[in-house]
């Protein structure tokens, strides 16, 4: 096994165990089952991305090793993704004490519901990999970057951020709380924010760009925005 592949098991394994671990010690119990079904999706999610990808493109996992505010090049990127850090440690956190002292109640139909959209948000983040080898976790442009266009990106501009805003907020429910919503909607505001603030920088960097901007309106939704 190569250190490339070392690395991103690793992380894997640490995400994975953060997520449970901070939702179980909220709730202060195992008897979550919504809990237990979402880090399952989540762990498997990370899993096959990793394992397709190491194969299929492992120049794509290594830029997606460098993630978090701290890994950011630009102080507004970096103060974005703090925020950004923030608000999705609020959804576990406000999730978990919601089941906790039972503060909302979740019907087991709208949990699987959220589940549903849920994987629905993770295969289109999958599915903008496997067409943008530059999905980087940081706001960057490196060499030789090229843009990308085919796939999701003939939709909306930004189809990661899609993805991972369909995920945000159905993260709520899936884990059976109304509360958690305080924090998924700043959550997904957060990822709008991030990508006007991208766009800046690949106007500026990204040869071809802006001609792309001009074939593709929508940054984030289809016919709205």
């Amino acid at each position: 096994m190569t250190t490339l592949s070392l690395q991103a098991w690793r992380n894997n394994l640490r995400s994975v165990l953060f997520l449970g671990v901070l939702l179980f010690a909220c709730a202060w119990t195992l008897r979550y089952w919504q809990a237990w079904l979402y880090v399952g999706i989540y762990g498997m999610a990370v899993c096959f991305n990793t394992a397709c990808f190491l194969k299929r493109d492992p120049s794509l996992v290594e830029r997606r090793l460098q993630a978090g505010p701290g890994a950011e090049t630009t102080p507004n990127q970096r103060r974005i993704q703090a925020a950004a850090a923030i608000c999705l440690l609020g959804i576990f956190v406000l999730a978990g004490l919601d089941h906790r002292w039972s503060w909302s109640s979740v019907p087991p139909s709208v949990v699987l519901a959220g589940d549903g959209l849920l994987v629905e948000g993770l295969v289109l983040v999958f599915v903008t990999f496997r067409h943008n080898s530059y999905a980087a976790s940081t706001v960057e442009v490196v060499q030789k970057q090229t843009v990308a266009a085919d796939g999701p990106y003939a939709w909306v501009r930004h189809p990661m951020y899609l993805g991972s805003g369909v995920a945000f907020l159905a993260t709520p429910a899936a884990l059976g709380s109304t509360w958690a919503w305080l924090a998924a909607v700043p959550a997904t505001l957060t990822l709008a924010v991030r990508l006007v603030d991208e766009e800046r920088l690949l106007l500026q960097q990204l040869p071809g760009y802006a001609t792309y901007c001009m074939q593709v309106r929508f940054r984030l939704i289809p016919l709205i925005w």
